[in-house]
């Protein structure tokens, strides 16, 4: 029997109510069987969309059968990585393989034979396992002897050392950064880092572990989150999102409660006046900024959280989802996100959509939309530029999408394509206001990116025990994802700050960091050479 037929002799709401408990059990299915992705799930070629889009009519009519050969566009394959590639990021040990002197004899004549050079036979990449040694900080006195001689009394003179990473305990640059690379980089929860030291021939706990992540992280890196925060308020354009956190022992709720793991980042961006609008046009210029990623720990999901730490004095593009904590930001213009929309189409598709689906037609909209700005990052517009392609190819492809929203679509009674729709005409303006500015961007997609390794690394240490830990690792994220967004290796740059960080704070608590930061001159050559002096000592140790 046609499933249509059952619904039509059914009312309106028992149909409706029927289609959303199947959605939701597709959507199940989805979550355990099916692509995580909803980027390339149903993306037809440019040509195709873009007749869509504007001849819906005649797109979606049945296809007469036809013999045409169906051609693949060609792609590009990444190439694999060659050892003259490794060689130039990785250091090169010889290992030469000599002939005995004694055994230095022709076999035909006996005479002595001389070396006429050598030859590489092969090149391969070698590690040293993590390996762990002590290592015992020595100082020279000197004294004059000529006080001596005076007064009995020599002038004794100490050769400087540097401050350690956490006085009077066992924590050295690399062991610190070891810690904190495994914890937030690799996920490794601290009890699981409490294994792997003791194969080593270590004992070393996790509380131990973790009172040197909150020392650090409230001593030795917090001043860099300080002074990156008023950078990134000085930003034309922001992004914020939000994550759920566990923390056990906090004030006033149960273990069971949610928290909520803030995060603000701003990515490079062009030297501008803010935007073309005229209510902005104050000429308000800020100075061209690198990424920056900040995390921070909040017991609710309040927006009052959002507005105090947004609090600027000049007007900026807010990139959000849309949640409405995010409202009455001052000074914010918000901008929606249509990866968002996207992914609420994606969720609302059937397996294998028929073309005049509604979700499979709002899905294209979008995607659409996408490929247009993959086009004009290609070419390399400017911000202005973009504005103008905007106007002329983009903005057409909105207004065919309200178009169809306002007068094509059927009515809907919930599900997740009624949600979809609900969220497309709720957040129309914010949607639309990559049409205003060639500044913002389409989607918030940078501070998801930004937020999975947080989401990731939560499925592994699972919760956070008090606020002081979860304090500590927003200002640890903050440090390793902005380390990442400006291409540092993280585990590098924090041997690099932990080896430095220290003896200047101790004389300095307020001192200027600019020469520690992340787009800092000569920053990643630095950190190699802090690397290499740790490697030298490894391999001597294991030598």
């Amino acid at each position: 029997m046609n499933r249509d037929n059952i619904f039509k002799d059914l009312p309106a709401e028992v149909s409706a109510y029927i289609r959303s408990l199947e959605e939701q059990v597709r959507e199940l299915k989805k979550i355990i069987f099916g692509s995580k992705s909803e980027k390339l799930t149903y993306v037809l070629p440019d040509e195709y969309t873009q007749l869509m889009l504007f001849d819906e009519a005649e797109v979606t009519a049945a296809p007469e059968e036809t013999d045409e050969v169906i051609v693949v566009p060609a792609h590009t394959r990444k190439s694999k990585r060659t050892k003259t590639d490794l060689a130039e990021v990785l250091p090169v040990v010889e290992e030469l393989h000599d002939i005995p002197e004694e055994a230095r004899v022709c076999d035909t004549c006996s005479g002595q034979l001389e070396a006429i050079g050598k030859e590489t036979v092969r090149e391969e990449v070698s590690v040293i396992p993590q390996r762990a040694f002590v290592t015992r900080t020595l100082r020279v006195n000197y004294k004059c002897p000529c006080c001596d001689n005076k007064t009995g009394e020599p002038n004794i003179v100490k050769s400087p050392v540097p401050e350690p990473v956490i006085k009077r305990g066992l924590a050295s640059p690399s062991s610190a950064a070891h810690v904190l690379y495994q914890k937030y980089v690799n996920a490794m929860p601290l009890y699981r880092q409490e294994k792997d030291w003791a194969t080593h021939g270590v004992t070393l706990s996790r509380g131990t572990m973790a009172n040197w992540v909150i020392y650090i992280a409230g001593h030795w890196l917090v001043p860099l989150w300080i002074q990156w925060k008023a950078l990134l308020l000085s930003a034309p354009r922001i992004y914020a999102d939000e994550s759920v956190v566990q923390v056990l022992k906090e004030p006033g709720k149960s273990a069971q409660s949610q928290s909520r793991m803030w995060v603000y980042g701003s990515d490079a961006y062009p030297s501008r006046s803010l935007c073309e609008r005229p209510e902005c046009s104050d000429n308000v210029r800020t100075p061209a900024n690198p990424g920056i990623i900040l995390y921070e720990y909040q017991p609710d999901r309040s927006g009052k959280h959002a507005r105090a730490f947004l609090r600027v004095d000049h007007p900026f593009y807010l990139h959000t989802d849309g949640y409405d904590g995010y409202e009455g930001i001052e000074n914010a213009i918000r901008v929606g996100c249509w990866a968002h929309m996207r992914r609420k189409y994606n969720d609302a598709m059937p397996k294998s959509p028929p073309k005049d689906h509604p979700a499979y037609i709002g899905f294209q909209y979008c995607q659409k939309l996408f490929v247009l700005e993959q086009e004009y990052k290609k070419q390399g517009l400017s911000p202005e530029e973009r504005l103008a392609a905007r106007l002329k190819h983009s903005k057409p492809v909105v207004d065919a999408y309200y178009y169809w929203l306002e007068n094509t679509l059927k009515p809907l009674y919930g599900g997740k394509l009624g949600t979809a729709v609900t969220y497309a005409k709720n957040q129309k303006v914010e949607l639309c206001r990559f049409l205003e500015t060639g500044l913002v961007e389409l989607s918030t997609n940078f501070i998801e990116n930004a937020i999975r390794p947080f989401a990731l690394g939560r499925k592994s240490w699972l919760f956070a025990d008090t606020q002081a830990g979860a304090d500590a690792s927003a200002i640890t994220y903050s440090i390793i994802e902005t380390a990442k967004v400006n291409g540092l290796n993280p585990y590098e740059y924090l041997l690099y700050l932990l080896t430095h960080l220290p003896t200047i704070l101790t004389k300095n608590a307020s001192a200027d960091l600019s020469y520690y930061y992340p787009w800092a001159h000569n920053i990643a050559e630095r950190c190699k050479n802090q690397r290499a002096v740790l490697d030298a000592t490894v391999l001597g140790c294991a030598l």
